[in-house]
């Protein structure tokens, strides 16, 4: 298969942006990617807009009226079937701070959940646990009376209920025994993440030097910056072993501190949607980890508690990446946030770029940096009406080629 765009956003780090390009694709992976015109007749010519990597986002709680850590298949079924309607290909369903035991019994369920997940739909990374080792100063929404320490026995209980499904823990380095469950995490092959702490600099320092490698949604839920005691924010934007996630709706995060943060720490941003279960759909009330939050009426407002606290987002990973340029990132850096930073921060450096050997997860989005189609592994898995055109279809007829050539 064969597909010339106006633009293709590549992001890798060499030449981030051909405009005009094509991409072959063969047994599901990318085997060329060039500029100019193509060599022959495209299979696909996208009229407008551009071709991006498939977006990998490490922080979704739920998605269409569902929850991941509810560990229904059909709930499951509906969100990793429909998220490619917002260019995303790759998702860690998130599970927040829950009661005792509850935790270990989502992550047992999501391990017998996710082999049996339908083959047309976004590729499930692994689960991200955020919580329950906080800190009750910084939780959020999280409940306080669920936070606990991350004993040698708690982890170990995590570990084991998560085996082959635990991908990312997002803690609290100053708790007790948190730099030993660092440790003990990533020697199990974890990611671990900074978030929901009031650590100091120098504490966030200790965890990345005991594996540590990401801070959870940035500015939000943490010590902020001070002259005098950077706190996470500060180390986070200046430690050169620490991503970020970055939860770009413009609410959690102003747009003037979003470019802020790109340009204090270029590629160590990685966009996040942190998605509740009221994301794509209407305002009213939804449950965030089993629990009651309501989706305001206004354009693109968060979720919130009955106390107002922020409760998870409604964002898009597409319109994450068109509030990053609107605010003033570059459209290389937006898409190189959305993509190729969270694959390679989770271990996959065969997602989240258009390279040769690549996998052929691919977004086309419009001039207006919405997705108008989506194909994982080659294969078209969403196409909005008359989907992408082939030149060789007289009257602009649907040619799309859904496999791998």
């Amino acid at each position: 298969m064969l597909i010339a765009a106006p633009r293709v956003v590549t992001a890798s780090s060499g030449r981030p942006i051909l405009e005009p390009g094509y991409v072959t694709v063969t047994s599901g992976r990318v085997t060329a990617v060039a500029p100019g015109r193509p060599p022959r007749p495209p299979d696909v010519a996208l009229p407008s807009g551009m071709l991006l990597p498939g977006f990998v986002d490490l922080q979704v709680n739920g998605y269409f009226g569902e929850e991941f850590q509810a560990a229904r298949a059909d709930g499951w079924a509906k969100i990793v079937t429909r998220l490619p309607q917002t260019g995303t290909t790759a998702v860690a369903p998130t599970f927040v701070t829950a009661p005792p035991g509850a935790l270990p019994a989502a992550l047992r369920a999501a391990a017998a959940l996710i082999p049996a997940l339908p083959a047309r739909a976004v590729r499930v990374l692994g689960v991200h646990a955020e919580g329950p080792f906080i800190s009750p100063v910084r939780k959020g929404a999280h409940h306080a009376e669920w936070i606990t320490d991350p004993t040698p026995a708690a982890v170990d209980e995590l570990l084991e209920a998560g085996q082959g499904v635990l991908r990312l823990v997002t803690l609290a380095p100053e708790r007790d025994g948190a730099l030993a469950a660092i440790g003990r995490l990533t020697e199990a092959g974890v990611l671990v993440s900074v978030g929901h702490s009031d650590a100091t600099a120098r504490q966030v320092a200790e965890a990345a030097d005991h594996g540590a490698r990401m801070i959870t949604h940035l500015f939000n839920a943490q010590r902020p910056l001070h002259h005098r005691e950077p706190g996470v924010v500060g180390q986070a934007l200046t430690d050169q072993r620490l991503t970020s996630g970055l939860i770009t709706d413009m609410h959690h995060v102003a747009p003037q501190v979003c470019v802020m943060a790109f340009r204090a720490a270029p590629g160590r941003i990685c966009a996040v949607t942190d998605a509740a279960a009221c994301a794509g759909m209407p305002p009213g009330r939804y449950l965030l980890s089993g629990e009651p939050i309501e989706l305001p009426s206004g354009d693109g407002e968060p979720p919130v508690r009955g106390d107002g606290t922020l409760a998870g987002s409604a964002l898009r990973m597409d319109a994450a990446v068109a509030n990053l340029v609107a605010a003033g990132v570059g459209l290389a850096e937006a898409a190189a946030a959305a993509t190729r930073v969270p694959a390679d921060l989770i271990g996959r450096p065969d997602l989240g770029r258009i390279a040769p050997g690549a996998v052929a997860d691919l977004a086309w989005l419009g001039d207006d940096l919405r997705t108008r189609a989506t194909w994982i592994g080659g294969e078209l898995v969403y196409s909005e009406a008359g989907g992408p055109q082939s030149p060789d279809r007289a009257g602009g007829a649907d040619a799309t080629r859904g496999g791998p050539g």
